[in-house]
């Protein structure tokens, strides 16, 4: 094989066994808090017809630039699934008898032809929750409630900002913002904390957004008082009120049950245009060493139930992980990551014997290595320290005689003679 061929596709990589070991733990991490939440696992084929994922009522013209295309034997027209919402409306439309509310979380993998960056490769992993066919603010709660959960158990710092569609539309609406300019409008807001006054007024005008229009936003925004209750004190339409109404419902939710961490109103956060529909949020590092979020979701109740086409309602609301954005984060706190063991079975002439002892502590709940290249004891103690397992069990002649087992604490260097029948259950006090 020419060495030109050994390379990645550009935004993919191999994970190797210490980056993927934590990987691992990121997912049963999330797992773990997803399934305490009374989450139900779903896995949707990666394979994907390219009708069902080019619908209107999909991602949109931008994402389908970015989607992989390709055809089996069949001349079937496939692409790789671009998200996990798609295939999930996929199955709720194809098991019309699913009980309702359903929610369910799906962890896999994703595929966009777009630019690589931080977290963000072309093949990466997304961690989604969502909960079909519900419109209680209850639902949101749980979901920011699980999300700063996840983030403890992962050891990550984290705020979310939070707003709503409605109140946002209900904001531009009144600033007489036309509904066929609001999408422009919201995406430059959305920029309002990195470019400024200024410069939200200058991408209004490369948009080309009306010189009038310009005056009042910039005027608006010159104001300053961007908090709820300033904004319900300029602010009176239907759809403004409906929106303040589902977020004080949502804040109500959080502070009652004491949700613990950092929630902030952001009256311009806008994702999804075409998508969501009332609550939106995003999650962000407190410490911003990624600048973008790590996870984000929001309330989408028309998109599954268009996207049917059955005229049932389908309300629904979502949150997504990156598994991989995670990933760096972590690796930015120069996480050292778990050991693929915790023990070594170095077995000195007694290889039977020392296969038999590490499936014993493999029984009792313990990860366990045992020594199989016949490495001299030093060598064998060398490979357990750099490997960062944190001990060594030498069971040679001397220890099947007694019946006992040298135990090396590979991160004190001190060693112990431990009973053979005892040696689970002194690892298992320690580990």
């Amino acid at each position: 094989m020419e060495n030109s061929v050994l390379k990645s596709v550009k935004g993919t990589k191999d994970f190797l066994p210490k980056e993927q070991a934590q990987r691992n733990w990121i997912r049963r991490t999330l797992e773990a808090v997803f399934e305490a939440y009374g989450c139900k696992p779903l896995e949707t084929p990666t394979l994907q017809y390219y009708e069902l994922l080019a619908s209107k009522y999909g991602g949109g013209d931008e994402i389908l630039k970015e989607v992989y295309r390709l055809s089996d034997q069949g001349e079937r027209e496939l692409a790789l699934r671009y998200d996990l919402t798609v295939p999930l409306a996929k199955v709720v439309g194809m098991n019309p008898e699913m009980r309702l509310p359903f929610k369910r979380y799906e962890i896999g993998k994703v595929f966009r032809d777009g630019p690589v960056k931080t977290g963000r490769l072309r093949e990466f992993i997304q961690c989604d929750v969502d909960i079909v066919g519900t419109s209680s603010m209850l639902a949101e709660a749980e979901l920011i409630s699980m999300a700063f959960a996840a983030f403890a158990k992962l050891g990550l710092d984290v705020y979310i900002e939070v707003n709503n569609r409605k109140l946002l539309s209900g904001v531009l609406q009144e600033l007489g913002v036309p509904a066929e300019r609001a999408g422009d409008v919201m995406l430059s807001l959305d920029k309002l904390e990195k470019i400024g006054v200024e410069g939200v007024r200058d991408d209004l005008r490369e948009r080309q957004v009306e010189e009038p229009l310009v005056a009042a936003i910039t005027a608006f925004l010159q104001k300053g008082a961007l908090t709820l209750d300033a904004l319900a004190k300029q602010f009176s339409s239907d759809t403004f009120r409906q929106g303040v109404q589902e977020l004080q419902e949502l804040f109500d939710y959080l502070q009652g049950a004491g949700v613990s961490g950092e929630v902030r109103f952001s009256p311009f956060l806008a994702r999804g245009l075409g998508i969501y529909t009332g609550t939106v949020y995003e999650i962000f590092l407190q410490d911003r060493s990624i600048a973008s979020s790590i996870g984000s979701g929001g309330r989408f109740d028309e998109i599954i139930g268009r996207f049917l086409g059955d005229g049932r309602a389908y309300p629904a609301v979502g949150i997504s992980f990156g598994l991989d954005v995670i990933l760096a984060a972590l690796s930015m706190r120069e996480a050292s990551g778990r050991a693929a063991a915790d023990v070594l079975v170095i077995p000195l002439g007694t290889e039977t014997l020392g296969l038999g002892l590490a499936n014993r502590l493999r029984a009792s709940g313990l990860r366990v290595e045992l020594e199989l290249a016949g490495r001299k004891l030093k060598k064998a103690l060398d490979y357990a320290n750099k490997e960062g397992i944190a001990y060594a069990l030498i069971y040679g002649e001397n220890e099947v005689n007694s019946g006992q087992v040298i135990v090396r604490d590979m991160r004190q260097g001190s060693e112990e003679a431990v009973a053979l029948d005892s040696v689970s259950s002194w690892l298992s006090r320690r580990l």
